[in-house]
């Protein structure tokens, strides 16, 4: 962990430069800090972005778009790494999509959920391997 899910607006697709986006949250994900050492290791950072075909924002008007980012990490981070970490990504989100909030109508939002690795998650993972070797 951590996974970050991008749930978009397919009207972004064209001009949203998603995969840029994706490669920089990732890269944020990767910085964060916690007395001298990673808050989350390499090896379970993924970052999706899935686009809604199909949607109605506000009152349908075709210039609106949405971005909802979610992030998911495995519970006993304190709440001071969190708040430091939805910061670090809402600022990249909002970065990213300046030009464009200026453009058209566009919500930006970002949720933190924890889950506990004791009820309800299966991996199978050799990404931590790799990394830990590097």
């Amino acid at each position: 962990m951590p996974h970050l899910t991008l749930e978009y607006s397919a009207n972004l697709s064209a001009d949203g430069d998603l995969q840029t986006l994706c490669a920089q949250l990732a890269a944020c994900l990767i910085a964060q800090q916690a007395d001298g050492k990673p808050v989350y290791p390499i090896g379970g950072v993924r970052v999706r972005a899935i686009a809604a075909d199909y949607y109605c924002i506000a009152d349908g008007a075709a210039d609106a778009a949405f971005v909802h980012a979610t992030l998911k990490i495995a519970a006993g981070r304190s709440e001071p790494v969190k708040r430091r970490t939805g910061d670090a990504l809402f600022e990249v989100l909002k970065t990213h999509f300046a030009v464009l909030y200026q453009q058209m109508g566009l919500a930006l939002s970002l949720e933190i959920t924890e889950f506990s690795e004791s009820s309800g998650s299966w991996k199978h993972n050799n990404l931590h391997a790799r990394y830990s070797k590097a």
